[in-house]
């Protein structure tokens, strides 16, 4: 085997190589003349070669030549041979050609049973062998295998280390400049490719007619199902310019091509609509600043921008072409788009509007089964209504977005002035609002929720409790949010459209759990919290009404709050709690 010295794998190590002889002595005519300088000692020695192996690792540019350099080298740093070395090419390990035969399939295995470690590597006649990994700041570029005929000292350690960080960061220098060079030679090759696929494209456009061919291209990319992506990428590649899809809003649907924006600007609604009736109002594309814009409008109505990034002015009337094409074929897509989803929003509608009157179980199930929706699970009714917008499919289809955007699994309808959701889970406070208000550009919106409805049949009167919701908080201080019903309090008894069962609920919630006790103990918890409040909080006529001492009266108000969980100081439950006693003695017939 090679290494940097030659050696048979009978080689012995001797005790000292040069230098000389063993205990020293001087010339006997040697004569002293003044102060000799400090000896060089060994560890000097080393570092200075090590100094100069260094420079020459890092001025040679070939990952095979500092390799066999740090091979060749290796006694610079102590009594070591270099039994073996490895390259990473490709995710293998190459072998130096430097390696010998000796020993060669033994090592081999070892060093590759390693996995990226380092290790010891056994060498028949030499003690002491490790195998060395060179690694760089990302990734292993090799191994070094190197034995020595005696257990390297801790000094001889340190520099055999110090030459493998060197010879690694020579070869992460080597790779990143090679890896440079093969990028700039795959760019040139790319951009002379480019340029020939142009070429042969423009041949191609003299022959057969250039609007045929993207006509017919336009249309395959369209027949394949692809959808928006696939035209856009389609008209970057027949332009080589970057193009992109937006909606009517303003906001990125489709990128292809380089230099896109992260994060995508935010759009401006105001700016938005100026730059729609200015394109709106040419015959064909409009340049903006750097931007070659048309839009999609089948039938006149626009469903979006599509747009190819210009900025040295480069498109020709081929480039204009090609785009009138893309949006074409881009129209009839998002026309089949929303063509579908008018489709299954009128299915929704369908299922929801029976929902909402009350219909059969199982043809409900049936249904929701059909389109995707599982009515099995609590759901929750919500209104949405919105001051500025008019609610027809568009207003519907929007509403339904914001819910997708927000992952609100819902079956929709709407009315004459508002959408209703039949949601499977209880949205977040605010960001259905949040979504609502980015789609629609203006924050003018109310939204009610009922509280959660466990059974089909009880959907109409949730509807109910979602309408109240909405009312609550369109004729509150802060009309516009979102409202939940089963956070009302009073609110909830109060107005049109209430009936026995809701007050039944209201004093369920407020005095059940006193009712219940009274019920198991035979107490009259409920009766002790209705005379308090008939006698206006007054301590002694309460007592004496009830016949009971005041002690007895205070233990009992006592009791009352530990029991129901309220606090008769706290100012709304106080409220609540009077309202509460007065339904139930006097609507629902409590004693008294």
């Amino acid at each position: 085997m090679t290494g940097s010295r030659a050696h048979s794998p009978y080689h012995r190590c001797s005790d000292r190589e040069g230098g000389l002889p063993r205990g020293g002595g001087r010339h006997p005519t040697t004569v002293r003349r003044g102060p000799r300088p400090p000896a060089s000692t060994p560890a000097d020695h080393a570092l200075r070669k090590l100094t100069v192996l260094s420079r020459a690792l890092f001025d040679t540019p070939d990952e095979g030549e500092i390799l066999s350099l740090a091979m060749d080298h290796i006694a610079a740093a102590g009594p070591y041979s270099a039994e073996a070395g490895y390259l990473k090419v490709d995710g293998d390990l190459v072998p130096s050609p430097r390696n010998g035969q000796i020993h060669a399939l033994a090592v081999d295995r070892r060093v590759r049973e390693l996995a990226g470690q380092d290790g010891p590597v056994t060498v028949p006649g030499r003690p002491w062998g490790r195998a060395l990994g060179l690694r760089g700041l990302e990734r292993l570029h090799g191994y070094l295998v190197v034995t020595s005929c005696s257990r390297p000292t801790e000094a001889e350690h340190s520099l055999l280390a110090t030459l493998v960080r060197h010879t690694a960061a020579a070869l992460s220098v080597a790779h990143a400049h090679r890896r440079r060079r093969e990028d700039a030679l795959e760019l040139h090759r790319l951009r002379k490719e480019h340029t020939a696929l142009q070429r042969q494209l423009i041949s191609v456009v003299a022959e057969l007619g250039y609007q045929r061919a993207v006509h017919a291209l336009m249309a395959d990319v369209a027949a394949s199902g692809g959808g928006e992506e696939a035209i856009t990428r389609a008209l970057h590649r027949l332009t080589g310019l970057p193009a992109l899809v937006e909606d009517r809003f303003g906001r990125l649907r489709s990128w292809a091509g380089p230099s896109r924006p992260d994060p995508y600007p935010e759009p401006d609604p105001v700016r938005q609509d100026e730059m729609l009736h200015a394109v709106a109002r040419e015959a064909g594309p409009v340049r903006i600043k750097d931007r070659l814009i048309t839009l999609i409008r089948p039938h006149g109505e626009i469903l979006g921008v599509l747009a190819l990034v210009d900025a040295l002015d480069e498109a020709d009337e081929h480039t204009v072409l090609a785009l009138e094409h893309a949006a074409t074929s881009l129209a009839l897509e998002l026309a089949h788009l929303r063509n579908l989803a008018a489709v299954e929003l009128r299915l929704h509608r369908e299922l929801v509007d029976d929902l909402l009157a009350g219909t059969d179980e199982a043809s409900a199930y049936a249904r929701s089964e059909a389109v995707g929706h599982d009515l099995h699970r609590s759901h929750y009714i919500v209104v949405v209504q919105w001051s500025n917008r008019t609610v027809d499919d568009s207003f519907a289809q929007t509403v339904s977005r914001a819910a997708s955007a927000v992952g609100m699994r819902s079956l929709l309808t709407r009315r004459s002035d508002h959408v209703v959701l039949v949601a499977d889970g209880r949205p977040h406070v605010r960001a259905l609002y949040e979504a609502l208000t980015r789609e629609t550009g203006t924050r003018s919106g109310t939204i009610g929720v009922s509280a959660p409805c466990d059974s089909l049949d009880d959907i109409p009167h949730h509807y109910q409790e979602a309408q109240r919701a909405l009312e609550v908080r369109r004729h509150s201080r802060e009309r516009y949010g979102t409202t939940f019903f089963d956070e009302l309090g009073l609110y909830r008894i109060l107005g049109p459209g209430n009936d026995y069962r809701e007050l039944e609920t209201f004093v369920q919630e407020w005095l059940g759990q006193l009712i219940d006790y009274d019920s198991r103990h035979h107490a009259a918890m409920v009766e002790t919290l209705t005379r308090y409040f008939d006698c206006g909080g007054n301590y002694d006529e309460t007592a004496e009404s009830l016949a009971i001492h005041r002690s007895t009266l205070r233990y009992r108000l006592q009791r009352i709050r530990d029991i129901s969980g309220n606090d008769l100081a706290n100012v709304e439950d106080r409220l609540n709690l009077q309202v509460a006693t007065r339904v139930w003695r006097i609507v629902l017939g409590g004693p008294g």
